[in-house]
């Protein structure tokens, strides 16, 4: 497709050959004389490339420049000045131009610089577009979350996004804490600035110093360059930083200081630097236990425990997981181009009652697999992994996820719990099944349904 090119000229001869040129290589052109009638028709068109003159009455080009940088940074602007105006369009260079033309011009090198001006364009709308779907699909309107708990995270998302306050998101592995952080920033005012994750426990302690923080070049081996650091590529926007509790002693002192104080020093430079970011940070660590013990800051705990957001682990959702099984089978059917309209119910009932102790990425890795391997455009029960129906699996995973400093009553209760969902997978799921093995009245076990959140057929 052509790009829109705005031409802005007081000299109306100008206008004519730029038209003429321009569009017999097929460009889409408008030219003005007016400046002021250009930026009024920046609003409301749809411009790729702006050429303006830099003396013009009104407004100058400077004047155009400083107005799309502004309101438009992702329209390229080119200024042509007569050659005894050089100086003027090296500082429109300095402050933002894509390119400057002297007059009078080449015909050629009017047009190499439009078709780089083109391509930049090009890939700037491919970067507004792919900023765009990314903000849609971490949109807190995407997010699937049907039961009490997931409700109140994202309760907590809408008070807590609008803010430049650190939050500090908690919750077992795999329970979706980057999907919440991305949320947060997608919801935030800093939207269109950088989104930036570090996984503080997947880097040695030195090279995470470095990753944080960059370094100067010849700072230490192998240093051959200056680098900026993950705390300057987030400037203006938000800085994910996962699984905080594997920060060292020493790290969590740089870090604190970069919450007081929002400024760092490069790994061997004495250079300080300002930084604006906003510091998300998750953990599947208790860090108050870990501040007990002496493991972790208690300045740097209460600096990022501003706002605290509790991820529920999957197991304590489980009227999210049909939906989320339903959307995983719904992404990995068109990554692998295959047909499956969904689970039977023998195999949703198993999904339901299982214990998920990796959480929503364990769900998420079953449902691929199942979809990878199914034979029949629906997933039934045995094309599940023999886990997921093994009931005595079901108890023992029920049993290892319970606290090990419960009281016998809580412990009584999660056992029961656990034996009552044991039943229901044997049984297929029928209530009267189920009571008979237990040793329950029907009515009985309807209770104990409802008190531990669990579904079954009533025949």
């Amino acid at each position: 497709m052509a790009a829109n090119i705005l031409v802005l000229d007081d000299e109306k001869n100008y206008l004519l050959i730029l038209e003429t040129i321009l569009e017999d290589e097929g460009f889409n052109v408008t030219t003005l004389s007016d400046p002021e009638m250009g930026l009024a028709y920046l609003e409301d068109s749809e411009v790729d490339i702006v050429l303006t003159d830099m003396k013009m009455p009104g407004l100058t080009g400077q004047d155009v420049l400083e107005h799309c940088k502004k309101n438009y940074p992702h329209i390229p602007v080119l200024i042509m000045t007569a050659f005894g105006s050089i100086e003027a369009a090296v500082e429109a260079m300095r402050i933002g131009a894509f390119d400057y033309i002297t007059k009078p011009f080449a015909n050629e090198e009017l047009l190499l610089s439009i078709s780089k001006a083109e391509q930049f364009a090009a890939t700037q709308q491919e970067n507004i577009r792919l900023k765009r779907e990314i903000r849609d699909r971490y949109s807190k309107d995407n997010i699937i979350a049907r039961g009490k708990g997931m409700q109140q995270v994202m309760d907590m998302v809408d008070r807590a996004a609008p803010s430049r306050s650190t939050v500090l998101i908690l919750g077992e592995s795999g329970t979706g804490k980057e999907l919440i952080a991305r949320s947060i920033h997608t919801s935030s005012p800093r939207r269109e600035a950088p989104f930036i994750t570090v996984n503080c426990m997947a880097l040695n302690p030195g090279v995470l110093e470095s990753e944080l923080f960059g370094h100067e070049k010849g700072s230490f081996t192998g240093a051959t360059a200056l680098r900026k650091g993950r705390f300057e590529q987030a400037n203006k926007g938000t800085l994910f930083l996962d699984e905080i509790g594997e920060l060292t002693p020493e790290l969590q002192v740089k870090l604190l200081r970069v919450l007081q104080e929002h400024q760092i020093e490069r790994v061997g430079g004495a250079e300080t630097f300002d930084v604006d970011i906003r510091i998300v940070a998750a953990t599947n660590k208790n860090l108050q236990e870990a501040v007990a013990k002496g493991e972790f800051r208690e300045d740097l705990f209460y600096r990022l425990n501003v706002v605290s957001v509790f991820m529920p682990p999957l197991r304590e959702r489980r009227e999210d997981i049909p939906l989320l099984a339903a959307h995983f089978l719904e992404k990995y059917t068109k990554e692998n181009e295959v047909e499956i309209s969904g689970f039977s119910s023998g195999a949703m009932d198993y999904l339901s009652a299982y214990e998920w102790p990796g959480n929503v990425r364990q769900l998420e890795n079953v449902v691929e697999r199942c979809t990878v391997l199914s034979r029949t455009d629906v997933i039934h029960a045995e094309d599940l992994p023999p886990e997921i129906k093994d009931e005595e699996a079901q108890f023992k995973s029920a049993v290892d996820l319970l606290p090990t400093k419960l009281n016998l009553a809580d412990t009584m209760d999660k056992i029961e719990g656990a034996l009552v969902k044991r039943a229901l997978v044997k049984t297929e799921f029928v209530q009267v099944k189920a009571a008979d093995m237990l040793g329950l009245s029907k009515s009985n076990l309807q209770y104990k349904l409802k008190k531990y959140s669990l579904s079954g057929k009533a025949k």
